[in-house]
């Protein structure tokens, strides 16, 4: 059982493979607000191992081997992706517009009462921004 509380550190950190992490790297400090905190990147320049923050929490990244297949081998729905707490999502999304984010869906409010719009990063990855914080110790 899981024992943390508000208090702690995060424990959960989504990874992503990016064919480009440079590029990848940049695109997510400029246009959703990640900072990057670890970048380790072999003698050709390739990132290896990075890490971006975004307040609490944390995502990993790295450059896509080609042991890693170019697509995922399952049949995955299309609706997923990473969904990150924001306290003004208008704000955050006219950011992200501003920097040329693809737009999935723009800012709405929900049925349950909160607002969040959803967008893709350069490679396809869907990221949905929202001021609903989940309690993990609910």
């Amino acid at each position: 059982m899981n024992k943390e509380t508000n208090d702690s550190p995060p424990t959960l950190f989504p990874y992503l493979s990016y064919r480009d992490a440079s590029a990848a790297l940049d695109w997510l400090a400029e246009t959703f607000g990640f900072a990057k905190t670890v970048d380790f990147r072999d003698e050709e320049g390739n990132v290896m191992h990075a890490e971006m923050s975004f307040g609490n929490g944390a995502i990993m990244l790295g450059t896509a081997t080609v042991d890693q297949p170019a697509e995922s081998h399952r049949n995955v729905p299309a609706e997923h992706g990473i969904y990150v707490y924001v306290a003004d999502v208008d704000a955050h999304y006219q950011r992200a517009l501003a920097a040329g984010a693809h737009i999935v869906f723009p800012p709405e409010d929900t049925e349950w009462g909160t607002r969040r719009y959803r967008a893709l990063d350069p490679e396809g990855y869907e990221w949905s921004f929202g001021n609903y914080r989940p309690n993990p110790n609910a």
